[in-house]
């Protein structure tokens, strides 16, 4: 397929469509999508689970152990420089690639780099050196999540965003296993400095589906600068314009949408701190904890994003949106069950296959979600606050899990994150219904500013489309 036709296919208008099965091998996004998510799952582990045994062993203290947790809080915090991936050009590679691509390469690039950098850093005599490696890794990865949403949003109206999103998981996963347990059995044999370089060497998947990736970019209308208005003025406008944008198409709906974003996955993140204690606790042992969480919790995982996938495309996503939201809360209860009884593996098997199903499936509803609320002109920035939004706060209350399960021990810590979900089905709700009435009064043509990153055109007519999200 060429470019040309590649690129009408996210902006032309066109009929409604079911997913085909043949789409997975017509429509090449899909399968760039299933590389360049691969390419941002990668890192993730390398600065937390996988960095984390590698300095206990070597014999790292504990407590320096849990402050070096701070490194990948770039992954909460990349809402703060997407604006400048929204605006700004990559020089040199952003003349040739296209904006998107440019910043794709060049930060896939530089997570490489330093993750080379963390391989030859030895844990025991350049602790801080493997710290601050380990800080780039994350804040060059984060910024790679950034402009990757931002093309992905770009790449596809917002009917087949569901689809998009289910490949882009299941890549993210494998990236997941690669940089897991992969790293692991490398290191095992090998050492870690062995690990650390093959993974570097795999971001090359990344950057090849960047090459190959067709560019979507639109020019930005240029404004001439005016005098008086400074750098430091343009990108005050660049980080306060989304946040307008957004206020001025949902009003004060605007704040019921954010407080379901922030609450959708916080039961996920309470309980997720807790598992692994709990598992130790029931006395189950590292290879069956490996076995049933790490591989095959992680394939159920995968099948439970496609279903999210599958459920967007044919049921739309209002009523999506609720499924997931009682899904992803109500599967807490396998927990509770757990903790409830005997250590035995098919318990634990059951319990896994529940909660990574039904919270797979709330994950990649809830990305379809945010990024139906975007703004083509501002994709990249508006959904890395959202993105960021949903996840800062239940890594800030999660601290206080271990408190919770001191003081109530674990059947009751678990229903009580599953009844976190009660209030958000109440905002599913509230903020579906206040979409619809919305929906219905905006006008569907976007204004004649309204151009961004995307190209100009009508956008793919979609039930599942947000209110003014054009």
């Amino acid at each position: 397929m060429k470019a040309q036709e590649f690129h009408a296919m996210g902006n032309q208008p066109q009929a409604m469509r079911r997913f085909r099965l043949r789409d997975i091998v017509e429509d090449r996004r899909i399968i760039l999508m299933l590389a360049l998510g691969f390419s941002s799952g990668l890192p993730l582990l390398l600065v937390l689970g996988t960095f984390t045994l590698r300095l206990a062993f070597s014999d790292i203290d504990v407590r320096a152990i849990g402050l070096f947790s701070y490194v990948a809080l770039p992954y909460s915090l990349k809402f703060l420089w997407a604006p400048a991936i929204d605006r700004l050009n990559v020089p040199v590679l952003g003349a040739r690639l296209g904006r998107r691509r440019a910043w794709m390469v060049t930060t896939q690039a530089a997570v490489a780099i330093c993750l080379v950098l963390m391989a030859f850093s030895d844990p025991k005599t350049n602790l801080a050196l493997l710290g601050f490696g380990a800080f780039l890794v994350a804040f060059c990865a984060a910024s790679q999540d950034v402009v990757i949403d931002g093309w992905r949003i770009d790449a596809a109206g917002s009917d087949f965003q569901g689809i998009l999103a289910a490949t882009s998981n299941l890549g993210y996963r494998l990236g997941l296993i690669t940089a897991g347990a992969g790293a692991l059995f490398i290191a095992a044999s090998g050492g870690w400095t062995l690990a650390y370089l093959i993974m570097a060497a795999l971001m090359l998947v990344g950057m090849g589906a960047a090459l190959l990736a067709p560019a979507f970019d639109a020019h930005r209308a240029t404004v001439a600068n005016t005098p008086g208005h400074s750098r430091l003025w343009s990108m005050r406008r660049a980080v306060l314009e989304p946040l307008i944008e957004l206020h001025g198409r949902f009003g004060n709906a605007l704040w019921g949408i954010l407080l379901l974003v922030a609450l959708f996955r916080l039961p996920d993140f309470l309980s997720g701190v807790m598992a692994s204690p709990l598992y130790r606790t029931l006395g189950f042992d590292l290879k069956e904890i490996a076995t049933v969480t790490k591989l095959y919790g992680i394939w159920v995982g995968i099948a439970g994003g496609f279903a999210g996938g599958w459920a967007l495309a044919r049921l739309g996503l209002f009523p999506t949106l609720l499924l997931g939201a009682f899904l992803a809360a109500a599967s807490h209860l396998a927990f509770a069950w757990l903790s409830a009884g005997a250590p035995e593996l098919w318990r634990l098997t059951v319990a896994i296959s529940i909660e990574n199903f039904c919270g797979s499936f709330a994950g990649i509803v809830l990305i379809a979600f945010m990024s139906s609320l975007t703004s083509p002109a501002y994709a990249a920035t508006q959904y890395a606050l959202f993105s960021s939004l949903y996840a800062l706060p239940g890594k800030l209350i999660a601290g206080a899990s271990g408190f919770i399960v001191a003081a109530i021990g674990y059947p009751a810590f678990f229903v009580l994150t599953s009844l976190v979900g009660i209030p958000v089905l109440a905002l599913c709700l509230a903020v579906g219904r206040r979409s619809g009435r919305t929906a219905a009064e905006a006008p569907l043509a976007p204004g004649p500013n309204a151009v961004g990153n995307r190209a100009t055109g009508a956008e793919l007519p979609s039930t599942a489309r947000a209110p003014g999200a054009v």
